[in-house]
């Protein structure tokens, strides 16, 4: 290829791209309230997009639960699959943007008769032929950034594919949390069950001996049996939900909980009484992948519609190629033999019925539609920090008005007891306390649980659980 060739081809890869007809990207304005609710959001000491989950549970059985989650789950599996597909796609998007230079060879012997050759006498004559060269097909050349503008498309596809993937780890690392919170509640669940159930038995012996003795009526036997009754149908309902939670933490952590897990600890334990500070809420856009994933949605809903506008203009396309052609395979690469041929050609659609406007309009109403659902992601990331805030906070107090309204039932209980015993009451009264006891203790597991999980919720939601920052992937 002569230097003048070279020239071209060089100019016109630096024209290439020299328009962009795509809107500048701004990341849409904030609807939201610029700070949380002072009231709930008090100053902590851990920044959750700092963390990890390894760092953030302190119970070694779930930390152990949510790695296998997180290495077998197969829903994972499929989304970083769907990120191979992406990168993929940008890097064949991304080609489109420089020249595909083929090379050829090719060598031919021909035999003519003499008879087919007008004046020749005599043998056949051989003729030998040998060309080798490199071309350049239909490389366009890219004025008005069409092709540019499909390549950054693609790119945020890709990242939004990321960030998506990313948005499903933390909601991965929640779902296993909240379900292993869940099934320790269970197993407290039955655990209390089975203590009242126990204690309900002897309830039964005793007032079946007072009543064969005649000290008593049939009533408080009938009763306490109802007691018992109400505690073995309680122990069968957790038993069942424990049964189901444990499936479901099966399928969590790709189907098969490891039995080589070690020891967990209880609800109680749980809590090591870090606080996460809470931040701005446009600390949000870069700590939560989901809100990235959205915006690099609505940067390449941008970059469609430069891609759309690029239509409208005339398309330039360059086909060139050089090579050496000889009959001896020893003078091939002669100056005699090379020879080349470039040119560029031209394509405007003049008569489309309208398809590059509605091809816009499509393109336009798209980011309008990715607008929309930033704002919409970023609404509910905000609403989902100020509720787990709320949530921090006063089932904080629940805890601590339930705890101390399990010790006022358990003297009630107590009491109910020792004046039954006395004959100052009847049984009703001992089946009331025995009652408010059980359902004091059953909701105050509910709600030590319920606390853990929104503490998690909140982890998750400030974009803990990644260890850091880690967006902008490479695109190689």
């Amino acid at each position: 290829m002569t230097k003048r060739t070279v020239l071209l081809v060089a100019t016109a890869l630096a024209l290439s791209g020299c328009a962009n007809l795509a809107p500048e990207h701004a990341r849409p304005e904030l609807s939201s309230a610029p700070v949380y609710d002072p009231q709930n959001a008090p100053e902590g000491t851990v920044t959750a997009s700092q963390l990890s989950y390894r760092e953030w549970f302190v119970d070694p059985r779930l930390v152990a639960l949510i790695s296998t989650a997180i290495d077998e789950n197969r829903d994972l599996v499929a989304a970083t699959a769907r990120i191979e597909q992406a990168r993929a796609q940008y890097r064949i998007q991304r080609s489109d943007r420089l020249p595909t230079v083929g090379a050829s060879g090719s060598a031919t012997r021909t035999r003519q008769p003499a008879t087919a050759i007008v004046g020749a006498d005599g043998e056949s004559i051989t003729y030998n032929r040998y060309e080798i060269g490199v071309g350049v097909s239909g490389f366009e050349l890219d004025f008005w950034g069409r092709v540019a503008n499909l390549s950054e498309a693609a790119r945020a596809q890709y990242l939004a594919t990321v960030e998506a993937q990313r948005a499903f780890y933390l909601s991965l690392v929640a779902s296993t949390a909240n379900t292993y919170f869940e099934l320790l509640e269970t197993q407290e669940q039955i655990a209390l069950a089975e203590a009242t159930a126990d204690s309900r038995r002897e309830g039964v012996r005793i007032a079946r001996l007072r009543m064969d003795a005649g000290v008593t009526s049939a009533l408080p036997f009938r009763q306490a049996e109802t007691l018992l009754t109400q505690a073995e149908q309680q122990l069968a309902a957790e038993r069942l939900s424990a049964a189901r939670l444990r499936n479901q933490l099966a399928v969590l952590v790709g189907g098969t909980i490891p039995v080589d897990l070690p020891e967990g600890l209880p609800l109680t334990r749980q809590n090591d009484g870090r606080r996460l500070d809470a931040g701005l809420p446009s600390d949000l856009l870069l700590a939560r992948p989901d809100i990235i994933a959205a915006e690099e949605q609505l940067r390449a809903a941008r970059a469609n519609i430069g891609a759309a506008r690029a239509a409208f203009f005339p398309s330039i396309s360059l086909t060139g190629n050089a090579g050496f052609s000889s009959g001896q395979l020893d003078g091939l690469f002669s100056t005699d033999g090379l020879g080349w041929s470039f040119g560029p050609s031209i394509n405007l659609p003049i008569f489309d019925f309208g398809a590059r406007e509605a091809n816009l309009d499509l393109a336009r109403a798209r980011e309008v539609e990715q607008v929309a659902n930033y704002d919409l992601i970023v609404q509910n990331a905000f609403r989902e920090v100020a509720d787990a805030l709320a949530g921090r906070r006063f089932l904080a107090d629940q805890v601590a008005t339930l705890e101390r309204a399990q010790a006022a039932q358990q003297a009630i209980a107590r009491i109910a007891r020792l004046r039954y015993r006395e004959g100052v009451a009847d049984y009703l009264e001992v089946l009331d306390a025995e009652r408010n006891l059980f359902e004091a203790e059953q909701t105050l597991i509910a709600t030590r649980r319920a606390e853990l999980q929104n503490r998690a919720n909140l982890f998750v939601a400030l974009g803990g659980g990644l260890g850091g920052p880690a967006h902008g992937a490479g695109t190689n």
